[in-house]
C-alpha cells in the first residue's frame, strides 16, 4: 500500500521522463532545423523535376527522326508512364546501344487560341515552337531497326509519335536571398520584354510556376540569369476590368487634381524568377518570388 509521498514520487517520475522525451525531441527537431538553415550551407537550387519538365520554346529545329512508335501492352495501352517499356524506331543499324538515354518531347498545340492580351500571339510565333517534356528513357535492349527503352523519369505520359532526341543534362542554378528582394527596384536599364505565357496554358501564376519570356541568348540571357517582373500602373491592360481613365478618377470613389498617363506613375514591381532554360529568342522562367499574381502580358527586365 502506498502513500500520498509514495504516489507523488511515482507520479513526478513519469512526469519527468515525459519531459526529458519531449525535450529531447524538441532538440533533435532543433537539430535537424538548424542543419537546413545553416549559414555557409549548399544553396538552395532550382530541383530537378522543374529544371527537367518545365517545357519550353525554340525557333531552332528539334530533330524529329526519333520516334516513340509503340510499347508493351500495346493492344491496349494508349499511353505509358515511369517503369513501362516503350520502342523507339532506332535499332543497330543507326548505332544504338544498351544504356543510351534519351529525353522525350513533345509539340505543344497552340497557346493562343484565345489570346489573353492583345499581343500573345504574335509574340508566341516570334519565340518560335513551344514544346512540353514527357520525360526520359533509357535503352534496355536494342535490335536490328527498334530498341526498347524504360522510362526512367516521367514527367506525364508518353504516347506513340512523341519525339526521342538525345539527353543533354539540364543545369540547376541556385535560388539567391529571397530577403534581397527590393520592392520598389529602380529600373535596371538592360533588356525589357513581357510574360507571354505559361506551361499548361497557364495565364496567371504565382511562386514555382513556370512562365515564357521572350528574352533569350540573343538579349544575352543565359540559366541563372534572374527576371524582374513589373507592371506599369495607369495604363488600360487586357487583363483586368476596368475603364478608361481610372488611374486619375472612377465615379464614386475620387478623383485626382490631374489626369495620369502610364508613364506619370511608378510602376509595381511584382517579383522575380530565375532561367532555368532557354533559347535564342526565349526563356524559360521560374518566379522565385510574388508579392501579387502574375499575368500574362506582364513585363520582365534583366536584373
Amino acid at each position: 500500500m502506498h502513500g500520498p509521498s509514495g504516489v507523488f514520487s511515482k507520479e513526478f517520475g513519469m512526469r519527468a521522463r515525459i519531459a526529458v522525451l519531449s525535450l529531447s525531441v524538441l532538440l533533435g527537431a532543433a537539430a535537424s532545423s538548424a542543419q537546413n538553415a545553416a549559414p555557409g550551407g549548399p544553396p538552395r537550387q532550382v530541383d530537378y523535376s522543374t529544371a527537367n519538365c518545365s517545357g519550353f520554346i525554340t525557333d531552332a529545329r528539334v530533330p524529329d527522326e526519333i520516334r516513340v512508335v509503340s510499347g508493351e501492352q500495346s493492344n491496349y495501352k494508349l499511353t505509358w508512364t515511369l517503369g513501362d517499356y516503350v520502342y523507339i524506331n532506332r535499332g543497330q543499324d543507326k548505332g544504338v546501344r544498351v544504356g543510351d538515354r534519351f529525353s522525350v518531347v513533345r509539340q505543344d498545340k497552340d497557346p493562343t487560341e484565345v489570346p489573353w492580351f492583345k499581343w500573345q500571339a504574335k509574340l508566341f510565333r516570334a519565340m518560335g515552337t513551344q514544346y512540353l517534356d514527357a520525360g526520359q528513357l533509357r535503352v534496355v535492349n536494342v535490335q536490328p531497326k527498334v530498341s526498347i527503352a524504360q522510362v526512367i523519369f516521367a514527367c506525364e505520359y508518353m504516347q506513340r509519335g512523341d519525339i526521342v532526341v538525345p539527353y543533354q543534362d539540364r543545369p540547376a542554378p541556385p535560388f539567391k536571398d529571397p530577403a534581397a528582394f527590393d520592392h520598389f527596384a529602380p529600373v535596371s536599364g538592360k533588356p525589357v520584354a513581357m510574360v507571354v505565357g505559361g506551361k499548361d496554358y497557364g495565364q496567371t501564376f504565382g511562386k514555382l510556376s513556370a512562365v515564357y519570356v521572350n528574352l533569350g541568348t540573343n538579349q544575352g540571357v543565359k540559366v541563372g540569369d534572374y527576371f524582374r517582373v513589373f507592371r506599369y500602373q495607369g495604363s488600360n491592360a487586357e487583363t483586368v476590368p476596368q475603364e478608361r481613365g481610372y488611374q486619375y478618377t472612377m465615379y464614386g470613389f475620387g478623383s485626382a487634381p490631374g489626369r495620369y498617363a502610364w508613364n506619370d506613375l511608378p510602376r509595381e514591381v511584382l517579383g522575380e524568377g530565375i532561367v532555368i532554360n532557354v533559347s535564342r529568342n526565349s526563356s524559360t522562367m521560374m518566379i522565385t518570388f510574388n508579392s501579387v499574381e502574375v499575368y500574362a502580358g506582364d513585363y520582365v527586365e534583366i536584373e
